[in-house]
């Protein structure tokens, strides 16, 4: 991670957490926040257990209040009663769009330029391969070094299929790339969002420079869709994959979704073309025609039952202003940041409100026993390396007195050394 993203700490770095005064300013600042607080009413509609303060909603979000119900009617009724019918007396056909339409309206994307199903891979492989159809006669992808691995994984499985050349540019160095060789250069493929630091990146301002050289922009918003405003189409994105799991709370492996600009649509070319994405799929014809709209962008048979606790996590939004939901995210970091830099933790996430996702990064030498002693104790976030503990902020169920009661925890476990208990030495699975 690069040095310029670390907020010095000038205060001593002596781990533990402010007694007194400072301590009380802090939980009375987040009282007063809380109180004041317009999406307060929000966190009723998830379930969240009892002794815990959930800070990993940008790896899985919380349960959804409406998810139980809604997955126990697909099974019981739509699946169980109605079996086959369901495709049409349900409209599962129809879900891959109309959940789309929803996620649409998160991310600023019209009605018909989203479709959801199938995985985050999935959904970048065919954007990846799309974005460089639609640029016959150029053959580089621009890619982050630092992106998620999955990202990179697949741009250069797409370059072998395809002859393409993937070039890892840190991001800083894009629009220079950009000015120099932008005549080869068919996509620039970013994350919106650092999965590390918590970085926001210049979506619009790369958007831009891309187009100057006559190059697509793909974003990958995975950690910032339902996190804040993004406006795909206000900014003249090209092309954005994201999913379903992270902030909008549609459950573990819950499908991705694709945006294509309206310009784009008509010479759309994704590189797997399965029969929910053909122009007459119940033709059962033998040669592919791509429906005329998004649904071109379908594949194969999404997975309903996810597909449909998907759709009622997104109620969580309904009457709720992203606006709103990206002040609290950017108080909620605030206060986060000012009390781990209280204890004399360093940071990785930029402090500019401009720069910033919904996520912070705190680094410390033993990032593994550290949180699993938080988690441990009701504090639940992950690890990504080398050493960065990574806490996630979902705005509509995360409160102002859970960020002053975690960082009380962890400076607890921080001072007393609990963290280098042995039982902390053993790594899960998955951190």
């Amino acid at each position: 991670m690069s040095d310029s993203l670390s907020n010095t700490v000038t205060d001593d770095s002596s781990g533990q957490f402010p007694t007194g005064r400072l301590a009380a300013d802090r939980a009375t600042e987040a009282a007063k926040l809380d109180a004041a607080d317009p999406l307060a009413h929000v966190r009723e509609r998830f379930l969240l257990p009892a002794g815990v303060i959930y800070l990993d909603g940008n790896s899985l979000g919380a349960l959804p209040a409406a998810v139980p119900e809604a997955l126990n009617d697909a099974v019981h009724r739509q699946w169980g009663t109605d079996l086959i019918r369901s495709w049409n007396a349900n409209d599962w056909w129809g879900a891959p769009a109309r959940i789309g339409d929803r996620i649409g309206a998160l991310i600023g994307a019209a009605p018909g330029r989203v479709v959801c199903g199938d995985s985050t891979s999935v959904q970048i492989f065919n954007a990846v391969a799309g974005a460089l159809r639609l640029r016959p006669g150029r053959s580089v992808v621009l890619a982050d070094p630092d992106s998620f691995p999955t990202d990179l994984y697949l741009a250069d499985s797409i370059a072998k299929l395809l002859g393409a050349e993937v070039r890892r540019v840190p991001v800083g160095e894009v629009e220079e790339v950009l000015r120099a060789d932008g005549a080869a250069i068919a996509v620039i493929a970013y994350n919106h969002v650092d999965y590390r630091s918590g970085e926001l990146r210049d979506l619009p301002g790369l958007t831009a420079a891309a187009h100057a050289a006559g190059a697509l922009a793909l974003w990958d918003v995975c950690h910032s869709a339902g996190a804040f405003p993004i406006d795909l189409d206000a900014h003249d994105v090209d092309l954005a994959v994201g999913c379903g799991y992270k902030y909008l709370s549609g459950g573990p492996g819950a499908p991705a979704f694709v945006y294509v600009a309206e310009r784009h649509i008509a010479d759309f070319a994704p590189a797997l073309t399965g029969w929910h994405g053909h122009a007459n799929p119940f033709g059962m014809e033998a040669g592919y025609t791509p429906a005329p709209g998004i649904e071109r962008a379908r594949i194969g048979t999404p997975p309903l039952l996810s597909m449909l606790a998907l759709e009622a996590a997104l109620g969580a939004y309904e009457g709720v202003s992203m606006t709103d939901v990206r002040a609290k995210g950017l108080a909620l970091t605030d206060l986060f940041i000012a009390c781990v830099t209280d204890l004399g933790l360093q940071t990785l996430t930029p402090l500019e409100h401009a720069r910033r996702g919904s996520q912070v990064a705190v680094c410390h030498p033993e990032p593994h026993a550290v949180m699993a002693a938080l988690i441990d104790r009701g504090v639940i976030g992950d690890v990504r390396p080398p050493d960065v503990l990574r806490f996630g902020f979902n705005p509509l169920y995360v409160g102002y007195a859970d960020v002053v009661e975690s960082v009380r925890i962890l400076g607890d476990i921080l001072e007393t050394g609990a963290y280098r208990d042995a039982r902390y030495a053993v790594r899960a699975t998955v951190t």
